[in-house]
């Protein structure tokens, strides 16, 4: 009997988290429309964090010379400084404050302080929006 009843509730709060997801959703684009946008685009996204094999022989320090935290990123096609949102992450702002290897032009690196994080980001295309400055 309790079996059955966990089951039926597992079931309410699928049926339930399905309702709410394209309000949730919206919820996020809503956020997006407080900002105004320089320009938006598509780009391959990869995670790092600061191992020096990922990195230069300073790896928690970024090529603007600030400190690896939450919120940087690396790339070659973005002024450094600028402001971006990531969809997918809420209503994070990130900063580019470090690069890349020359060889990816069209890429964002986001960095995570969690090996295991970086890895289970993997590499995806990701939808980005630079902040109007």
């Amino acid at each position: 009997m309790r079996a059955t009843k966990k089951l039926k509730l597992i079931v309410k709060l699928a049926v339930l988290a399905l309702l709410l997801l394209p309000i949730l959703t919206f919820g996020t684009q809503a956020k997006l429309s407080q900002y105004e946008f320089a320009w938006s685009g598509s780009v391959t996204a990869t995670a790092y964090n600061s191992m020096e094999s990922q990195t230069d022989s300073t790896p928690w320090i970024t090529a603007s010379g600030t400190r690896c935290r939450e919120g940087v990123i690396a790339s070659n096609f973005l002024p450094m400084g600028a402001k971006v949102l990531i969809e997918g992450f809420g209503d994070r702002v990130f900063v580019v404050e470090d690069r890349m290897n020359k060889r990816y032009n069209r890429r964002i690196d986001i960095w995570f302080r969690d090996y295991s994080d970086a890895r289970q980001f993997g590499v995806r295309t990701i939808k980005y929006h630079v902040i109007k400055a």
